[in-house]
């Protein structure tokens, strides 16, 4: 094992370096002398996921189309870390660009790992609470949003119907939720 890894990186090279996405192709050797050639990596800083309520106790979500799937998709206001950005500002901006909502409380709730098996991103989950219409609204030229808010006890329906189906953001409501119903019920979190 060199360097922590299991697979030593014979080689490296880049296919496709954008703003957007980065892939990087490697040569890569198993522990039993095996080469994989060419081994394709997603590299980037990571996502952050924002579970924003309101002080009525709403959850603001997105609807918008993502051309990946071809088809307007319903999720909780996330994006993309800018480079040397921290997660917590990622999601303080990307909660006021993409709805113009601000909060004064972001909890770092949970991180994931979004794609261990060909990707580096990693996905932070924050919950804001007392979210307001009170930012500016920033959205990039690809970004048609529909801002809903919906009831913070329907928001696990919207799961079990199928209506926010992005792995994503299915796995940030049930934590957030999770977090939400431990500090209702004081329970000890564990360590």
């Amino acid at each position: 094992m060199k360097n922590g890894r299991e697979w030593e990186i014979v080689s490296s090279d880049y296919v496709l370096e954008s703003p957007w996405y980065t892939l990087r192709r490697d040569v890569c050797r198993l522990p039993d002398g095996t080469v994989v050639d060419p081994y394709y990596v997603r590299e980037h800083a990571g996502f952050a996921i924002v579970f924003a309520i309101t002080a009525d106790g709403m959850v603001v979500f997105n609807r918008q189309y993502k051309h990946g799937v071809g088809e307007r998709v319903l999720e909780l206001p996330a994006g993309a870390l800018d480079p040397g950005e921290t997660p917590e500002a990622c999601a303080r901006r990307e909660l006021e660009e993409e709805t113009g909502y601000v909060a004064a409380t972001f909890e770092l709730v949970a991180t994931f790992i979004l794609d261990p098996t060909s990707s580096t991103g990693r996905i932070h989950l924050f919950i804001a609470r007392g979210a307001a219409p009170e930012g500016v609204l920033a959205r990039e030229v690809t970004e048609a949003i529909d801002v809903q808010l919906v009831p913070l006890g329907s928001v696990i329906d919207l799961v079990r119907s199928g209506h926010v189906s992005v792995q994503s953001h299915v796995a940030a409501i049930y934590a957030a939720l999770d977090r939400l119903r431990r500090i209702e019920v004081r329970e000890p979190e564990a360590t």
